[in-house]
């Protein structure tokens, strides 16, 4: 005989859900900081706790960070849309390939693509800076688009390759039966059966790159400077405007914010899927 299934309690449920808003609290507290400090007035900021309410509220230093990352940001956007579309559309040709085709040493050109994942950034540096200038792409958006798209092929191609996993082969198999080809085969069935997976790896690659300061650092120059880099570079060598530093950083926060506010029901759906999959 099954044991009854034991119902967790309603001082249990009180227990838990006060655990969550605790470490809920916690979490958002560097955040808060960075929302109260932005709207505080110079003065404020010296002379009370970053958590504190502020006694004015003031939008200039939101003015004045916009001013300094409008160019900037702007940058940022096309770098990482240019770079996530790269990254995105070959990462999904060779997780496609790898997934549902077998050829000699695949597994070999697996390892080699996954290790590229664990490259640290540090090693490549300097011939990608050499190839960068040799390239005449030094200090340009489609340099560093380049960089962003080529560096992003590797994780992209892992992800894509996990859902095109689950794909029933013979679904394949029948496609290629009525005469479709490789290419024909992954635009209209690969494709629109992961559109979630698409999504997971879109808003991934958009907050790598949109987030990325070491590229932007070395082969970008003030005409190409990402937002990430210009927020750096309003530290002062003697002292900071916190409030427009907090303002700029809340700016440059946003995009991201917003996009995972918009996507969020499909990301967990596609965090799901493998999950769901395996039941």
């Amino acid at each position: 005989m099954e044991m009854a299934q034991k119902v967790p309690s309603k001082v249990s449920y009180i227990i838990f859900y006060s655990v969550l808003i605790l470490f809920a609290i916690f979490y958002l507290l560097p955040f808060w900081g960075a929302l109260t400090t932005s709207v505080k007035t110079a003065k404020d900021v010296a002379v009370t706790s970053p958590l504190s309410l502020p006694t004015n509220i003031t939008l200039s230093p939101y003015a004045e960070a916009f001013k300094e990352l409008k160019k900037p940001l702007l940058n940022s956007l096309l770098i990482t849309i240019g770079g996530m579309l790269g990254s995105v559309f070959l990462g999904s040709i060779c997780g496609y390939a790898l997934a549902k085709y077998r050829f000699k040493y695949d597994n070999l050109v697996l390892l080699l693509l996954i290790s590229g994942i664990f490259l640290p950034y540090q090693a490549i540096l300097v011939p990608l800076f050499q190839t960068i200038r040799a390239l005449n792409l030094y200090d340009t958006i489609l340099g560093l688009v380049l960089t962003h798209a080529v560096y992003g092929i590797p994780m992209c191609a892992l992800m894509f390759r996990g859902f095109y996993g689950d794909i029933p082969d013979c679904l394949i198999q029948q496609a290629m039966v009525d005469g479709n080809g490789p290419w024909r085969i992954y635009r209209k069935i690969i494709l629109p059966s992961t559109r979630i997976a698409t999504v997971t790896v879109i808003v991934f690659q958009f907050t790598s790159i949109w987030n990325e300061l070491l590229f932007g650092l070395i082969i970008g120059g003030p005409d190409s400077m990402p937002a990430t880099v210009a927020l750096n570079n309003m530290m002062g060598t003697l002292a900071a405007e916190w409030n427009v530093q907090m303002a700029g950083s809340i700016l440059l926060a946003m995009p991201v914010l917003i996009l995972y506010v918009v996507m969020g029901k499909y990301l967990i759906r596609g965090y799901m899927a493998g999950a769901v999959t395996a039941s």
